[in-house]
């Protein structure tokens, strides 16, 4: 019996370990479980770790309280192992900084069962969605599906002033495409930690055309290697407006 019902745990640690490998290569629809995007710079949530849908339900899932609870995004800022092990994977204590789609920001944590083969997924750095509580308490919101997250961290740059409201247009409106990193340049810091950026972008439209465009753009570290000269990034851009694109980039280290 212990072994039936451990068959959906290890069925969908194995699928979850296809989609990533396929995500790394960004060629298919299941590319956003590599990571999150984001951007003044765009945002399309995924979730990091997909495994985690499956894990809930094993382990009895969110608390109740949590239910429909709203999602924030947690920037994590420290692990360390709770000394629990569920099927030889470790619980991990980690250390959140959440913001809010109303501009909040507090300090948190959550604890939660990670696979070895998916620890980097929750290293300082790394980008995770929440629910939260009035009273500061969160867990991850491994119950979300994309669209809710993408809302929610949308809302949140937008509220922390990493996205203008002609961004989040471009972010819900936009066509894809891809851009050649022309020229990265660095400008300056700002307060919380994002570098601030000039990029210059030559972008392939659906048809084959391209145009250039040169932006200004506030990036979280772990994108900063990601938009170096002479890469392909995923672009979003308005075909009737091409002033400006929103950049594709993995928030997971």
């Amino acid at each position: 019996m212990r072994a039936l019902l451990l068959l959906p745990l290890f069925a969908g640690l194995v699928c979850t370990a296809i989609w990533v490998a396929v995500g790394l290569t960004g060629d298919d629809e299941f590319a956003w479980l590599n990571g999150w995007v984001c951007g003044p710079f765009l945002v399309l949530a995924g979730l990091p770790f997909a495994f985690t849908r499956g894990l809930g339900g094993i382990f009895g899932g969110l608390p109740k309280e949590f239910h429909g609870a709203p999602i924030g995004m947690g920037t994590v800022t420290g692990v360390a192992r709770t000394g629990l092990v569920v099927n030889d994977q470790p619980q991990l204590e980690i250390q959140l900084r959440v913001d809010t789609p109303e501009g909040r920001s507090f300090a948190s944590s959550a604890r939660q069962i990670v696979d070895l083969t998916d620890l980097a997924a929750v290293q300082p750095g790394a980008t995770l969605p929440v629910r939260y509580l009035p009273d500061g308490r969160v867990v991850l919101a491994t119950d979300a599906p994309q669209h809710e997250l993408q809302a929610a961290l949308n809302r949140v740059q937008l509220a922390k002033g990493w996205m203008t409201p002609n961004q989040l247009r471009i972010a819900e409106q936009g066509v894809e495409g891809s851009a050649l990193v022309l020229s990265m340049t660095p400008t300056g810091q700002t307060g919380d930690g994002r570098s601030e950026v000039r990029l210059g972008l030559r972008v392939t439209r659906a048809d084959g055309t391209s145009f250039d465009v040169a932006q200004d753009k506030k990036l979280p570290p772990v994108a900063v290697g990601q938009v170096q000269p002479g890469m392909v990034v995923r672009v979003r851009y308005l075909p009737h407006d091409e002033s400006e694109v929103a950049v594709v980039t993995s928030l997971v280290p």
